[in-house]
């Protein structure tokens, strides 16, 4: 008996042109090249333009995804926007990259589940996708995180940084087995009592402001790994895979030192992982699908390869989807 699947048809990713690179950050904060790298592995990060929004990278990525598909902004039905920073209060971003597309049909709406946002809207785009009500969906991450960070902050400036990425999902039918390609299984969860840990300290309702990010990083780190590797084990065991069956993991891109332990955890060597958190730093929602078209376009992802992501965000939020790319 066949099944219906969300089929991967083509990736797409936009950086902002200005970078930071550690140096800089030193003639600003109180901080150094080895005590970013140290702790984090990053060592530049790209800053959206004055006047360029969370919007405007997501359209650059989306387009970028489309061409990759060779599909037209018109074949497109559904878009599922992952991001934390978005233009306004309301309405939602990916109406503006919707109407910017030039798309008058189907729905589009943001997706907030802060650094795991991606991977939530994968798993609800997808099902969206089986459920019979859309065909062809873009699920992008796009963030301008530089705008709620606080610059005086070393703890958190120097962590974050802007992007966007995105990919174009297609209904198709296949055979049901876990060769076939498309999503094949999903994990979310979320733990509300983990808010204070990592959290942004304004919101309309509150302060009436955006407000700043604040971390506890400690808390965050010890947090991640158990969480993260979590979801996929319980993916694997969904999907009756093994971890040595997986060609490539794509973590967020938060911190090296966390995807280091992940990887340990699981038993996987890092020459299957995808790590871009030096060159991007944490992008939040944008951070697994700018690594996933990194991946692509230097050739290490290649159709038929089985692609497992995950994430951890702030909520706490944390999932993982397996994908035969």
């Amino acid at each position: 008996m066949t099944v219906i699947r969300s089929v991967v048809r083509g990736c797409g990713s936009y950086l902002p042109a200005r970078m930071l690179t550690n140096h800089d950050l030193a003639a600003m904060v109180d901080t150094s090249d080895d005590w970013i790298v140290q702790r984090t592995g990053i060592r530049q990060r790209h800053i959206a333009a004055a006047g360029e929004h969370t919007s405007d990278l997501a359209v650059k990525a989306a387009e970028r995804a489309l061409a990759a598909a060779g599909m037209a902004p018109q074949d497109i039905d559904l878009i599922v926007l992952a991001t934390a920073t978005p233009d306004n209060t309301f309405p939602a971003s990916a109406v503006a990259v919707q109407a910017r597309l030039g798309i008058t049909g189907g729905a589009a709406f943001d997706m907030q589940a802060v650094c795991s946002g991606f991977v939530f809207a994968v798993a609800t785009a997808d099902s969206m996708l089986r459920a019979g009500d859309f065909k062809r969906a873009l699920v992008i991450g796009s963030e301008t995180f530089s705008r709620i960070l606080d610059w005086k902050d070393r703890t958190t400036c120097v962590i974050f940084g802007d992007g966007a990425g995105a990919i174009v999902l297609e209904a198709q039918e296949q055979a049901g087995t876990t060769a076939d390609r498309g999503v094949l299984g999903a994990k979310l969860r979320s733990d509300g009592r983990h808010k204070e840990k990592l959290y942004v300290d304004g919101g309309p309702s509150t302060t009436g402001t955006a407000g700043f990010l604040r971390m506890e990083g400690k808390e965050v780190f010890r947090h991640a790994v158990g969480m993260m590797t979590g979801a996929i084990t319980d993916v694997l065991a969904a999907t009756g895979t093994t971890a040595q069956e997986v060609d490539w993991f794509v973590p967020h891109q938060a911190n090296q030192r966390i995807i280091d332990g992940c990887a340990h955890k699981l038993g996987v060597p890092s020459e299957k992982v995808i790590s871009t958190v030096a060159q991007h730093g944490n992008t939040s929602a944008a951070s697994i699908p700018l690594a996933l078209d990194t991946a692509i376009h230097d050739g290490r992802i290649k159709p038929g390869d089985l692609v497992m992501i995950e994430a951890m965000g702030g909520g706490f939020t944390w999932g993982a989807v397996l994908i035969r790319w």
